[in-house]
């Protein structure tokens, strides 16, 4: 009885032995022969070049609706004037570099503390006309000093632009 016994596990456990490695090996078959049929059908297929006329591109260049330019001393430096609430950071000054516009307060302020580690006096202030939160890099009196600020940090925050707070 004892070897009859035995005799089942073995084989029970050759099965189960056998029958694992013929699927997997059976699966890895299917996938390399439909790699290979993939591998067929993009040699063969010809790409197709109709002759067209390049299309002509006209640049887009857009102007926000609340940006004016206010000129001093005969510059011609455009600033936004928009009226903005100090949310963190130092007061404002009368020329502001802003270097990012977010609609979550949190990532707004992420920015100001990425600034803040790289040593600028940043800060934080609030437009209610669109709702957004302004990220302010560095704050002048004079409206020369923040266009060479702005020209500055353009290399890395492009997209950069002067605010005239109201």
């Amino acid at each position: 009885m004892n070897k009859y016994m035995f005799l089942g596990a073995g084989l029970c456990v050759a099965m189960a032995l056998t029958s694992c490695g013929s699927s997997e090996s059976a699966y890895r078959k299917a996938y390399l022969k439909a790699q290979q049929r993939t591998e067929q059908q993009t040699r063969t297929e010809e790409p197709v070049v109709t002759p067209t006329e390049t299309p002509v591109v006209t640049p887009v260049t857009t102007t926000p609706v609340n940006q004016t330019r206010i000129t001093d001393n005969n510059d011609d430096i455009a600033v936004r004037q928009e009226t903005v609430s100090l949310q963190s950071g130092a007061p404002l000054k009368a020329y502001s570099v802003v270097v990012g516009s977010f609609t979550l307060k949190a990532n707004a302020e992420g920015e100001v503390q990425r600034l803040i580690n790289k040593g600028y006096n940043a800060r934080l202030v609030f437009t209610p006309e669109n709702n957004m939160y302004r990220v302010v890099a560095s704050s002048f009196d004079t409206k020369p000093e923040a266009a060479q600020s702005r020209d500055q940090l353009a290399a890395q925050y492009q997209g950069a632009w002067l605010l005239y707070a109201k």
